[in-house]
């Protein structure tokens, strides 16, 4: 089983994820995702803005891959967020539709992407202007753990507010295997 099929389950897993997350998000009033829960981005909605913030900033990064300046090209378009506590919507309806199109992008990179691109050293600044030079696919796992540490704060603080957001695990995902 390669390294791609394995990278093509999470960017399925984080849209199926970004979708429960956010259809249970909707349950609340704007003032109960507002407001201030102690997490490390504050609210349900600074938490998610987060990870939109940081979706944004390692497409935008991916997208210097010679192979994915097809696929990505979009996200290229997007502005650059100023800080990761930015908040780029202050309204569940347009951060959702920002993340379910952002989902979309992921998901068609993902599938665009051979073998050989995983194996790319990727150049690229952090947010505080410093130099890294990373393998590709590294940065990939980085990518998907980030959203789903911060989807795990998030389905916490939903609880928190008396809101399941049901099955959780990238096991759903899985398909069963078929024993020839």
């Amino acid at each position: 089983m390669s390294l791609k099929y394995h990278f093509e389950l999470l960017a399925t897993y984080n849209q199926w994820m970004n979708s429960k997350v956010y259809e249970a998000a909707g349950q609340l009033s704007a003032t109960d995702l507002a407001k201030d829960r102690g997490a490390f981005f504050g609210s349900i909605l600074g938490t998610l803005n987060h990870i939109l913030v940081g979706d944004t900033i390692w497409l935008k990064r991916f997208a210097t891959h010679p192979s994915c300046l097809n696929s990505l090209r979009e996200v290229t378009d997007l502005q650059n967020p100023t800080s990761l506590d930015q908040v780029l919507f202050d309204d569940i309806g347009s951060l959702s539709k920002q993340q379910i199109w952002l989902d979309r992008q992921v998901v068609n990179w993902i599938t665009q992407l051979s073998e050989d691109d995983l194996d790319f050293t990727l150049s690229y600044r952090n947010t505080k202007g410093i130099l890294a030079n990373k393998r590709y696919s590294s940065l990939m796992l980085h990518f998907f753990n980030h959203q789903t540490h911060h989807r795990g704060q998030v389905s916490t603080l939903l609880s928190q507010a008396g809101v399941d957001i049901g099955v959780t695990d990238l096991l759903a995902q899985i398909p069963e295997a078929i024993h020839v």
